[in-house]
């Protein structure tokens, strides 16, 4: 089973900009469709984005759309998420997740669909 650690959080200000990294290993990266969540306090976990096996496809959750970019590099088992222009309200832990192939054009945007998922890593974005 493919594990994952995600870096990169950290507390930045309203309208900068943050790169979390996602490091892979075990099992055949590019077996595994991957993806962003994220959680904040009291709140439930909520889909960022996420790409196909070899990041042909990207998909985005409507409140990040147009800020985040999601990329994966397969030869170095890194998955990426560009966060900018973030906002107060994007505070939240973002955790990585790995799930099984999917098929046609919709991603499995639940969290019950990823099967490995990494520790998280805190961002916060102050006012």
């Amino acid at each position: 089973q493919v594990q994952l650690v995600e870096s990169g959080g950290g507390l930045v200000q309203a309208e900068g900009s943050l790169r979390l990294s996602c490091v892979a290993s075990g099992g055949t990266f590019s077996n595994y469709v991957m993806a962003w969540f994220r959680q904040a306090p009291g709140k439930e976990r909520e889909f960022v984005g996420g790409t196909s096996r070899f990041g042909g496809r990207t998909y985005y959750g409507d409140l990040v759309k147009g800020r985040f970019t999601i990329s994966r590099d397969n030869t170095k088992n890194i998955f990426y998420l560009q966060m900018n222009n973030l906002k107060p309200e994007d505070t939240a832990v973002y955790y990585c997740a790995a799930g099984r192939p999917f098929y046609g054009d919709t991603f499995p945007s639940k969290p019950e669909s990823f099967g490995s998922w990494g520790q998280g890593t805190q961002v916060t974005v102050s006012s």
